[in-house]
């Protein structure tokens, strides 16, 4: 078993006293963090890495048992958060990994003393009383699509996820993105994200956090994230002006301002 640092192919910048550390979403990589993450180096140690099956993280450390709940992921950034000693640290995470830094937070207290969910969603399906954005149906037919033909899937969906159709290059990158994960390893992760149900995570939160959400983001919407930021004790939510469910590609500097506010 390759270490923590290895396995999941933590790289740690900056010069802070306090860490910053960032957490991509499903079909992503820390690349993802290349516009946002050095605007802190100067105030923060700034950490990305990837999630096991992503990017440069090692392979063979993926366990199907344990990756089958979020709370898997979670171990692993708490495992960082604990070879590097962190303490008081901001967690930055996108899409899925907002409720992962939710569960890694309530799993090391003291740990990150803030948090900002960039596209969070506590839930993808519909409930009674609960908007998630997709019914029950469409989450299956979502996941049979990616399992039958997930080169297809990525090229369809990536730029739908993207949106700022105005931006081909953008929608271009996540396509990629998307087609260099582990078919089997993305699947399971699809799986495990998109029939995930965080909500009653939230209320455990015990760090001020910030939401940030973007307008016509067609995977989690402003309603999903107005539930995840009244449903945070002290949560609070930021609308931002960039469109599409990837703002820390298509709207770095709009990102950049929003958490350097919050945190300073």
């Amino acid at each position: 078993m390759a270490n923590v640092i290895e396995r999941n192919n933590v790289q740690v910048r900056g010069a802070g006293d306090r860490a910053m550390v960032f957490a991509h979403g499903f079909g992503c990589d820390q690349n993802m963090w290349r516009f946002v993450a050095p605007a802190f180096e100067k105030d923060f140690m700034t950490v990305v890495f990837d999630h096991v099956g992503a990017g440069g993280s090692d392979l063979s450390a993926y366990d199907r048992a344990k990756y089958s709940t979020l709370s898997g992921y979670a171990d692993d950034v708490v495992e960082i958060g604990t070879e590097l000693g962190l303490k008081d640290s901001v967690f930055v995470g996108h899409s899925v990994s907002s409720m992962i830094g939710v569960l890694a937070a309530r799993q090391a207290p003291g740990t990150f003393g803030k948090l900002v969910l960039i596209g969070p969603s506590a839930r993808y399906i519909d409930d009674e009383g609960y908007v998630g954005g997709f019914s029950a149906k469409q989450i299956d037919e979502l996941l049979e699509f990616l399992e039958s033909n997930h080169m297809g899937w990525s090229a369809q969906m990536a730029p739908m996820i993207m949106g700022n159709s105005d931006r081909p290059a953008l929608g271009q990158e996540l396509t990629n993105s998307f087609c260099r994960t582990d078919p089997d390893i993305a699947k399971a992760f699809a799986r495990v994200t998109f029939t995930s149900d965080n909500r009653k995570d939230l209320a455990e939160v015990s760090v001020p956090t910030l939401v940030l959400q973007c307008s016509e983001d067609i995977i989690a919407s402003q309603e999903v994230g107005d539930f995840v930021a009244r449903s945070i004790p002290g949560g609070r939510m930021i609308v931002l002006n960039a469109t599409g469910h990837c703002p820390n590609l298509s709207a770095p500097d709009e990102v950049i301002a929003a958490i350097r506010a919050f945190v300073s």
